[in-house]
């Protein structure tokens, strides 16, 4: 499983052959501009929640890739409407191919399109391939019901937000990272604007002190899981 930062809360992910994209927010991140949206390659788009900044460059990559969009109900049925094709799940549900399955998990947040469209309920993926486990929490605060996760499975990487005022900051994230079981986390919602800057180093000490690793990628990074 090979993982590439794209910026914000976007991530690329390969499996095999299958590329999966993570809520794509590239175009309007100030950020990004080394990222060639119109080069990107997606099987699958992997959508938490209807926020713009998870969700701008959807509809164009589906178009041009013609990948499948899963996500919730409400998520999916927008962007069916729209002749992209699309995977409906709701919380528990797991969406399955022959190289990996992605579980819809529970998420503390709230989820509305640009336009003001309802965007049902966040969510958060548990994705796993033949033999690696990855937590995508998307934008949430803590909950009790991360620790459902390792019930099931043991986790091999956990991505949380870390940057405050929308979701869980740092402290917050590692207690998630205890409550899911997982001592490698890969950071993201952090620093893309103001409201989100947090002090990077002071995060990663916070984490080596609680005996945790927290991985910040640059954007375009890639590592190996």
């Amino acid at each position: 499983m090979k993982i590439t930062f794209l910026g914000h809360s976007c991530f690329s992910i390969e499996i095999n052959e299958i590329t999966i994209l993570i809520d794509p927010f590239i175009s309007g991140n100030a950020l990004a501009t080394h990222i060639d949206v119109s080069n990107l390659k997606a099987d699958f788009i992997l959508l938490t929640h209807a926020h713009q900044d998870h969700v701008l460059d959807v509809e164009v990559i589906a178009e041009r890739t013609k990948s499948v969009i899963v996500s919730n109900y409400e998520i999916a049925m927008y962007y069916g409407e729209k002749g992209l094709k699309v995977n409906p799940l709701n919380h528990g549900g797991t969406f399955k191919t022959d190289d990996f399955l992605a579980k819809y998990v529970n998420a503390i947040h709230t989820s509305s399109f640009a336009d003001g469209t309802y965007g049902g309920e966040p969510g958060g993926f548990v994705i796993s391939s033949k033999d690696k486990n990855l937590y995508v929490a998307g934008d949430t605060a803590v909950t009790m019901d991360m620790k459902l996760i390792p019930m099931s499975l043991k986790l091999d990487a956990a991505i949380l937000p870390i940057g405050d005022t929308f979701t869980m900051g740092v402290d917050d994230a590692i207690i998630a990272s205890n409550l899911v079981e997982c001592g490698k986390v890969i950071g993201c919602h952090f620093n893309t604007f103001q409201p989100i800057e947090i002090d990077v180093n002071d995060a990663k000490t916070k984490f080596s002190l609680n005996d945790k690793e927290l991985i910040i990628l640059e954007i375009g990074e890639k590592i190996n899981l």
